[in-house]
């Protein structure tokens, strides 16, 4: 245990935000961390793949004959720590506070990617073969859109190829209830500019008599969906396959209080959503449009009486089962401009994009991974989706045809992409138990030729 909290901490020292340009050198050096992580656990052929963007790190033990191989996956990239004045301790000075490490990427991933890491060193360092092949590919880009990744799993599958993905990027239920995300919403995040001209004017002597181009964004906006909740863009919704009725009999068993993860986890004063919908289809099942952000104009100190000309706004479209992001990238672009006031010019620009993905419950690896957690947690494994979206899901099952296993050992507080971000060490410390039973319950399978 104190190896693998010595290993996290200097791994999360690392400032490794990859949508920070200021940042390059520190994911960089990330990377090479990584690497080191992944000699000193035992695997082989450990190097660092370049191209555009951050590197990928790669590294394998493949000396398992007639036993599955399995493609581990994590992302050693974190998002910004912004807003700093909110942490209660330093983002990237890692402090344990009972058995909670706080740190920006202590559950995002750094934490929970280290389990696979440190269940390869369980069996090698201490003189055991693995029960099964591994390969390992960690990426840099994750928390920016996740290219490199991406065109290198494309271009070369061969040096990829695994009967199934293995990913610890999720989070339990609820505490000391061992689960597996089997569903993840797809994803299309875009950049909105709104212009009404080419300077900033006077609000004294042009207002009344010429756009503003904020308050265009805003009236576009609010344009896309009614106050209830419901996307207005006509056809949005159209192919969402709903989740079956098996799931939702299991969603309703779950032990959940709506009045408690309304004060405690999302401490919002009123959850609201798409009506018809329970809270779990609406959070797991159904496509929405959030606004990130909105920029332009002045919002300095003082006054200033301006008439702003541009505005941006950063939008995305989370996407349930049978939607494609081409075609909700373009119904929204088209819907952006039919709403859109006069003398107003709109250009969406798509920043990232990928499908919703779905795995059966009933799939061989999926069902080990359940057992072995069960084992270790003493209680039954509970299936359940995500709301969110890793994009490299989707694609292991589109290139490599593969089902993505998504063991979770963070949990619903962990404060993800939040100040005071943190990982509950126990969990990581099971985890790395839990990922060594599963490879030796997949040990004793062989592969179907």
């Amino acid at each position: 245990m104190e190896e693998v909290l010595n290993d996290l901490k200097e791994w999360l020292r690392i400032p490794s935000v990859s949508s920070d340009p200021e940042a390059a050198g520190e994911v960089r050096r990330a990377a090479e961390f990584t690497a080191m992580l992944f000699r000193k656990a035992g695997l082989e052929n450990v190097h660092l793949i370049e191209g555009e963007g951050f590197p990928l790190v790669s590294g394998d033990w493949l000396h398992a004959p007639g036993k599955p191989t399995l493609l581990c996956y994590g992302h050693y990239d974190v998002q910004p720590a912004d807003p700093i004045e909110l942490w209660r301790t330093p983002p990237f000075e890692p402090t344990v506070i009972g058995d909670n490490l706080y740190a920006r990427g202590a559950a995002d991933d750094k934490g929970l990617a280290l389990i696979l890491i440190h269940a390869v060193q369980r069996f090698l360092k201490s003189g055991e073969a693995l029960p099964v092949n591994v390969r390992f590919l960690y990426e840099g880009e994750e928390e920016s859109g996740g290219e490199h990744v991406s065109s290198y799993v494309r271009a070369h599958p061969e040096a990829v190829a695994c009967d199934a993905a293995l990913i610890c990027d999720t989070e339990m239920f609820a505490p000391e209830l061992p689960t597996i995300c089997v569903g993840l919403r797809g994803i299309v995040y875009a950049e909105l500019s709104v212009e009404t001209g080419e300077v900033d004017l006077h609000s004294g002597v042009y207002g009344g008599g010429v756009p503003n181009a904020m308050e265009a964004a805003a009236r576009i906006v609010t344009a896309l969906k009614d106050d209830e909740g419901r996307i207005r863009i006509a056809e949005f919704d159209e192919g969402v396959i709903p989740p079956t009725q098996a799931e939702m009999r299991s969603w309703a068993a779950l032990p959940f209080d709506e009045i408690a993860y309304q004060k405690e986890e999302a401490r919002v004063f009123a959850l609201h959503g798409e009506p018809g919908y329970g809270l779990f289809e609406r959070l797991w099942s159904r496509p929405t449009i959030e606004i990130h952000g909105i920029g332009g104009g002045f919002t300095g100190e003082g006054a200033k009486t301006v008439i702003p000309c541009v505005a941006t706004v950063k939008l995305s479209c989370r996407l349930a089962p049978g939607q494609d992001p081409v075609r909700i990238g373009r119904l929204l672009s088209d819907a952006i401009e039919s709403v859109a006031p006069v003398g107003v010019r709109t250009t969406l620009k798509i920043l990232g994009s990928a499908a919703a993905s779905v795995v059966d419950p009933e799939n061989p690896f999926v069902r080990e991974a359940a057992e072995a957690m069960r084992e270790v947690f003493g209680q039954q494994t509970v299936f359940t989706r995500s709301g969110g979206s890793i994009p490299i899901v989707g694609l292991f099952n589109e290139v490599l045809g593969v089902p993505s296993v998504m063991t979770g050992f963070g949990l619903p507080d962990d404060n993800l992409h939040a100040p005071n971000e943190k990982v509950y060490l126990p969990n990581v410390y099971r985890g790395i138990e839990a990922i060594a039973r599963y490879w030796v319950r997949l040990g004793e399978r062989t592969v179907k030729q």
